[in-house]
């Protein structure tokens, strides 16, 4: 707390991830009571500028923020707060309220080789924080863990058997369908896929 340098109106300004799928969430403020709150609770508590007064993310719509971890810059003058979040953490209901892109819709192919499963991650998050009616996505999280890990054995099942039949088209459908299922498993375990990726670096170095 003493390390952290808070501007001319007290303020300190706070970037909100989560810890999860790494995807920004919101930028707000924190003056010291507020950042002595987050603390305390676990959850995010802000300071709102237009109402000047504490706020407690969630506190009226349900959508907490429990927090996984904090830390401050170089300057000591900007917090990163990475979190599990219990809904969208948008006030328009969007999980991120970094939603409207300006640029960067196009990206060399070669650097869309796997960008495909962060997004997809992503995906999966916002559903998992927004539940749009009639998502499949929203329909897994609704079920719960025996529905997903259901649908994980099935997709491995016919991965197994389009294999043993040498049917290359019907495997890269059933193996995108796994991946799918096992990185909703990932979400609803909040297990971080970094965790994962770093699990398969460690045993490929040792191979």
């Amino acid at each position: 707390m003493n390390d952290i340098r808070f501007n001319e109106q007290g303020l300190v300004p706070v970037i909100v991830q989560d810890a999860q799928s790494k995807e920004v969430l919101t930028l707000a403020y924190m003056n010291k009571q507020s950042l002595q709150k987050s603390m305390e609770t676990g959850e995010t508590w802000f300071y709102s500028r237009s109402r000047q007064a504490l706020w407690h993310k969630g506190e009226t719509s349900g959508h907490t923020q429990r927090i996984v971890e904090m830390r401050y810059d170089c300057d000591c003058d900007a917090l990163l707060v990475l979190v599990e979040p219990a809904g969208p953490a948008c006030h328009t209901g969007s999980y991120s309220c970094f939603s409207n892109r300006i640029s960067g819709e196009h990206v060399e192919r070669s650097a869309q080789r796997f960008a495909i499963i962060n997004e997809l991650e992503k995906v999966i998050a916002a559903r998992e924080a927004e539940r749009p009616e009639g998502a499949y996505t929203t329909y897994l999280f609704e079920k719960g863990v025996d529905k997903i890990l259901k649908k994980v054995g099935e997709e491995a099942a016919e991965v197994i058997i389009a294999a043993k039949n040498r049917n290359s088209e019907e495997l890269k459908w059933e193996v995108a369908d796994l991946l799918y299922h096992l990185l909703v498993l990932l979400r609803e375990q909040k297990l971080p896929l970094d965790e994962v990726l770093e699990v398969l670096t460690e045993r490929h170095a040792g191979k």
